[in-house]
């Protein structure tokens, strides 16, 4: 018998929740029914087995994050549309821990294809047509931006950045100003050579 008001929604906002306040690589089944004070079983119902249950975690962080980035970019574009969307993220890792560790997980090609992850990249791209930059530079510049964002916020909530000066809100200014200075003069490919004629 499904226990009332327990959805596979409502168990992936509880368990996005837990994972804030133990750690993403605490959450399992097990802990959420002893957060709702019911049997294992009875969740079974709603989800499958902690995998199923982490990806719906993963999928509800990335559309919050989507979400954020969308009303964060909405009327900026160049350098001011690149500072707000790498500032949603560090936000929302600084708010949310276990939640941005979630977003993280590796998910198979189809639930990713399905997933907000999809708007996170286009996303990203609108913000680098603001400094022009065609393909195949467009993703060599959206991985770059993905694993500094990404590299910066894991050591600085690792705690990599709180033992020494200058602080790290001003050491992700100037990140942010040197990633700016990179898309505005972004190297060109360098010229396969030619055959000989």
């Amino acid at each position: 018998m499904r226990r009332v008001g327990l959805t596979p929604e409502r168990l992936a906002q509880a368990g996005a929740e837990l994972a804030d306040e133990v750690g993403f690589e605490q959450v399992t089944v097990s802990a959420l029914a002893r957060r709702f004070d019911v049997k294992v079983a009875s969740l079974y119902s709603h989800v499958r087995n902690s995998h199923d249950l982490k990806t719906r975690i993963a999928l509800l962080v990335l559309r919050e994050q989507a979400d954020r980035a969308a009303a964060a970019l909405a009327g900026r574009a160049g350098k001011d549309a690149l500072v707000a969307l790498a500032n949603v993220y560090r936000d929302y890792a600084h708010e949310h821990p276990g939640r941005y560790t979630a977003g993280r997980l590796p998910l198979d090609p189809a639930t990713a294809a399905a997933s907000a992850g999809v708007r996170h990249a286009q996303m990203t791209r609108a913000v680098l047509r603001g400094y022009d930059l065609a393909e195949p530079d467009q993703t060599h510049a959206v991985r770059l931006l993905g694993s500094t964002f990404h590299g910066y916020v894991s050591l600085e909530l690792a705690g990599g950045f709180s033992h020494s000066a200058p602080d790290s809100q001003e050491s992700w200014t100037r990140v942010l100003d040197a990633l700016d200075a990179l898309l505005r003069s972004w190297p060109t490919a360098p010229q396969a050579p030619s055959e000989p004629s």
